[in-house]
């Protein structure tokens, strides 16, 4: 999200195995699973369990800090949102990998998962094992992204400061504002990351560490492990500048290869907007999504944060908003055609009525622009097209512990908006129950097709 507010026998034995084994750390290690357990792509389609795949997914950032026994862990809240979610048919969750520099930055998420080059916090480590754990129990699969452009958890700027040893320039709310001095020093730090080799070996190295893992859980290697769909680059990978375009394609290339040389068997993804991530140009979103090494297409869509709809005229312009969304991945499934790749929206929101943020407030805007990107997925499956699935922002779930003014601090539940924007304003909650009774249907008739 951007950053102004994502069988066979042997996985029978394996599932059996992590039901019997629980939480215990002193598991017997499971049978390495075989390359037809992966999802893979052909002839432009996800092939899952031998046949084609179209899904309603979900964003779930904060999934691997509640699966922590540390502090903000909470396993118990973690067990329900899966089964939940699972009984809404979602079996894809796009999750961070990541959260690096100090906890207690201003609008960045934490606990934060390396806090200096090469340091864990290893109880976040075990709540990322436990997480892919009780997902590969559900027949669940996780898209992993490992770094993100965005302040909101470090990323980009984070590495750059490591590298040259310097501080990140955390735009904060207050006098310099957003669109102020503080935000145009972010982005003047963002920009050098691509350029910045040493920024980039920092990143390389955190790849090498979390795709080499072996899950503490299950004794699976991550590599061997099903249960993930996708290594993803980044979290809205960006340029941010014109004349970075070719240091941008060549960094997604080089980290893309780095994860392919660790591992033969999962999908890679760049985590991108597409269009609008590529520093406006379609011919650069093709070239970084046509590399051999990466597996399909990404696009985000954002019709509040791109001013398509504003809080006074949300209604009115609702159709607007639709008719966008339509273009802007109509362009993206051209890209997906020119290339053969299936397309995956895997971020879109939008806000619940009005801007009210309160989890009791109407969401019958956000359902209709729902049902707008699903009835496209719906459309694609029955046709074998390329749009293979979307993943909606975000999952707020069960989160009951919300602050009255709707901003995120240490203490406060996690509700799929990350900690920089308003809480509840994309989130979708256990009780919104027109929203979850439409991607329930949704999945269902995906499945049934």
């Amino acid at each position: 999200m951007n950053g102004i507010f994502s069988r066979t026998t042997t996985l029978i034995l394996m599932l059996a195995a992590a039901i019997t084994l629980g939480t215990s750390c002193t598991s017997q290690p499971t049978e390495k699973p075989q390359a037809k357990d992966f999802v893979k792509v052909e002839n432009g389609q996800f092939i899952r369990n031998g046949k084609p795949y179209y899904f309603v997914g979900t964003n779930f950032w904060y999934g691997a800090i509640l699966g922590s026994q540390g502090e903000a862990g909470d396993r118990e809240r973690l067990v329900k949102e899966l089964d939940m979610l699972k009984s809404m048919g979602v079996d894809n969750l796009r999750i961070l990998v990541g959260g690096d520099g100090d906890n207690g930055v201003p609008l960045r998420i934490e606990p934060t998962l390396q806090t200096a080059p090469g340091v864990y916090n290893e109880e976040l480590l075990d709540g990322l094992d436990y997480l892919l754990m009780e997902m590969g129990k559900r027949d669940m699969t996780a898209v992993l992204y490992l770094n993100n452009s965005w302040e909101w958890s470090g990323g980009y700027t984070q590495y750059v400061a490591w590298a040259n040893g310097t501080e990140v320039p955390v735009p904060t709310p207050g006098s310099e504002g957003w669109d102020g001095e503080g935000w145009a020093r972010y982005m003047a730090s963002a920009r050098t990351f691509v350029r910045d080799e040493r920024a980039k070996e920092l990143f390389y190295d955190h790849v090498r560490f979390i795709v080499s893992r072996t899950n503490s859980y299950t004794d699976v290697r991550y590599i061997d492990d099903p249960t993930i769909f996708s290594w993803q680059i980044g979290n809205e990978p960006r340029a941010f500048d014109p004349e970075n375009k070719e240091l941008f394609a060549e960094w997604i290339l080089q980290s893309a290869k780095l994860i392919r040389e660790l591992d033969p068997n999962h999908l890679i993804s760049t985590g991108s907007e597409g269009y609008h991530g590529c520093e406006q140009d379609i011919e650069l979103c093709q070239k970084i999504h046509a590399y051999d090494e990466i597996g399909y297409i990404n696009c985000h869509v954002w019709p509040y944060n791109w001013k398509w709809i504003d809080e006074e005229n949300m209604g009115e312009q609702l159709p607007t908003a639709c008719e966008n969304t339509k273009q802007y991945i109509a362009m993206h499934i051209d890209v997906a055609e020119a290339i053969n790749k299936p397309l995956v929206v895997e971020e879109f929101g939008f806000p619940r009525n009005d801007m009210n943020y309160a989890k009791q407030s109407n969401t019958s805007y956000r359902d209709t622009y729902y049902g707008y990107v699903f009835d496209m997925v719906k459309q694609s499956a029955a046709e074998g097209g390329k749009f293979a699935g979307c993943n909606f922002w975000g999952w707020g779930g069960h989160a009951e512990k919300i602050a009255d003014d709707y901003k995120w601090a240490h203490g406060y539940d996690y509700t799929g908006d990350p900690a920089q924007e308003p809480q509840g304003c994309n989130s979708v909650f256990a009780d919104d129950s027109t929203t979850i009774e439409l991607i329930k249907l949704t999945n269902e008739t995906l499945t049934n097709r």
